[in-house]
């Protein structure tokens, strides 16, 4: 298994999960678009570091969380 977690955005502190764009047990590619984060107002595309199998959300739609914190995992493939 593998974290799929939110980029460092620079000088951000908080990001909301606006939504997913795969559902779980979808596969995907290394550096496919995976969710939308949201902070202070512009919309970062978070992608997946490696090809495998969605696997579980951590944090849902309207969640908040922090750069380098795990928003769901992945298991590679």
């Amino acid at each position: 298994m593998m974290d799929i977690v939110v980029p460092d955005l620079g000088e951000v502190g908080e990001v909301k999960l606006v939504r997913w764009l795969v559902a779980a047990g979808e596969e995907v590619e290394a550096g496919e678009a995976v969710a939308e984060v949201e902070a202070e107002k512009a919309v970062f595309v978070v992608e997946a570091p490696v090809a495998g199998v969605f696997d579980r959300i951590i944090v849902g739609p309207g969640g908040i969380t922090r750069p380098g914190e795990a928003i769901a995992r992945l298991r590679a493939g």
